[in-house]
Parts: structure tokens; sequence; C-alpha cells
């Protein structure tokens, strides 16, 4: 893409004016183009600080995305819905949604990669936009931005509170309150690197849960994040002595269970192009499902 224009108006950064008028791309990535040389002022190359007088002529270079190094993998995933922006996956649990270490392939982006092989790009390069994330043991409802007005448009609702997410959990003991909203900051735990805990300093977190059904020693959640931490629903309920069943990070393993319990089954966002508002519910998994009538089978609610 290349789209020539003249400064009308008062004079500003040239970062802040092409975020101005090129909404659909991201200010880091629009940082970068002006630092690869993708965007001339009168001719000559610039930083993004440089200020811009009414008059000068820009030139700026979007060019084709490039691929990247990740493969594409025939990976059984289920959508729930797909159209040019966007794609709301349910994800199965044991799957990571990105390559990290330990797990450089196999993972749902690689599946992304084959299932929607028409991807425009974000930030340059040929992959799906992750908005949010969830862990590999957590089943649910996630959305993937397909391009990158959508996935600047997605992650700004992310941002603003106003993408609706809640899960289905089991937690370990009888809740005594029905309904509550933990309020507890959260950060990198101070001795174990590979967990997260309340910390004093910690980033603002928030999660309410409401009680669904009792068990002698368990209860069924329905849980809201109003923000979206690392881990932010596992430590939450550990911190109040209620950890996940199964979770073995925060709580103990369980017998009848290969992962905790915890399920991304409803998300609500507005459509980053049409603006309608958009619902979808994903039913427990068979293994969360199992487990729960067997509770049922065996065990009085109160």
């Amino acid at each position: 893409m290349r789209r020539e224009l003249t400064l009308e108006g008062e004079e500003t950064r040239l970062d802040s004016y092409l975020a101005r008028v090129e909404p659909s791309l991201s200010r880091s990535r629009i940082k970068s183009l002006i630092e690869d040389g993708h965007v001339l002022v009168d001719g000559a190359l610039c930083k993004p600080s440089r200020r811009l007088h009414p008059g000068e002529r820009l030139v700026l270079t979007v060019p084709p995305p490039q691929p990247i190094e990740l493969q594409p993998e025939s990976i059984p995933l289920h959508i729930a819905y797909q159209d040019e922006h966007l794609l709301v996956v349910d994800k199965p649990a044991g799957l990571s949604v990105h390559p990290g270490p330990g797990h450089p392939a196999h993972t749902m982006v690689n599946a992304l990669l084959a299932l929607a092989p028409d991807l425009p790009g974000i930030g340059g390069y040929l992959r799906p936009g992750i908005v949010h994330r969830l862990d590999k043991d957590t089943s649910g409802l996630m959305v993937v931005a397909k391009t990158e007005s959508a996935h600047i448009h997605l992650s700004r609702q992310l941002k603003d509170r106003a993408m609706s997410k809640s899960y289905l959990a089991l937690a370990q003991g009888r809740t005594t309150r029905n309904e509550d909203t933990i309020d507890a900051p959260l950060g990198r735990h101070p001795l174990h690197r590979k967990r997260m805990a309340v910390v004093p300093n910690g980033r603002t977190a928030q999660t309410t849960y409401r009680g669904l059904r009792h068990f002698q020693d368990a209860t069924y959640l329905d849980v809201t994040t109003h923000t979206g931490r690392t881990h932010q629903i596992r430590v939450h309920l550990a911190h109040i002595g209620h950890p996940l069943i199964g979770d073995a990070l925060y709580g103990r393993k369980h017998p009848q269970l290969d992962r905790h319990f915890l399920h991304a089954h409803k998300l609500g966002f507005t459509h980053p192009s049409t603006g309608e508002w958009m619902d979808f519910t994903a039913h427990l998994p068979d293994d969360l499902l199992e487990l729960l009538n067997s509770l049922v089978a065996s065990d009085k609610p109160a």
C-alpha cells in the first residue's frame, strides 16, 4: 500500500498524525514503518518524533506482510464463528495458544495458520492476532483477529473492559459467600518464578464469582473477570482458600481430572467492523462435565 498525504491544520508529531489518518495501523506498527524507512517527509527519512508543519508532503508505504517461521499444522479446532475480520475459537484443554519455551510447535497459532491461510497479516507478518489468552489447560472461547484493524479494535475493548468474559469453575471447599468480588493485586511470585501471587505492589485485578451449586467439599461457580491478568482466576480463588479442583500449581491434583476445572464458557464483544454486539457460549467439555455429573450423583446439594 502506498499513500501520499499533505498535512493540513496545525503542526503535530509524525507518528501521532499517521495514527490519526491510518487507524488500521497500530502505534507500534507505525513506529516500525517510520524507523524502517517506509515514511518520507518531503522526500527525506525522519524519526517518529519529527514535527510536521502545514503543507509538508508525506509518502507512506506499507510493504506486504512477510511470512514467519511458524508452520501451519493440521490440528483439530472447533471454530464457533468466522468472517474476514475475526475468528472465535473454542480452544481445547492441553493446547498452548502460541509457541514458547518448551512448546515451539503444536499450538493454536500453528492450527490457525492452517485453517485461515488467507490472513492479511498483523504487524507486518502473516499471523493471527491473539487478542487475549487462555492457559494451556483452560478450555473455552477466544476471539482472534484476522486483520490489524480488527486486532486494534478488539484489543482496545479488552483494555477498556468492554469485552465480556465469563467462566465455569469448580473450586475446592464450600465458599462462605455465594457471591463476592475478589479485589487483590497480582504479580510474579517472589520465590517461584513460574507462579503468580497476590503481592502488595502488583497490577490491579478484580474477579467476581457467583455460586451455581454447593457440594459437600466443592463449589460450582460462574466467574467473571474484570481484568485480564495471568492466572488471575486460579490465583484469586486460591488466595481466598478455594483453589480450582485439579490445579496442581495453586492447589492439588485430582484423581478424576488431568487438569484444572476452568472453562471459558461465555464471550461477548462488539464486532470491529459492523459495530454489532456478538455473544457466544461454549458448553462444558466432556472431562469437566463427567466430573460435575459424578458430584451431582454422589453428593446431595446443600
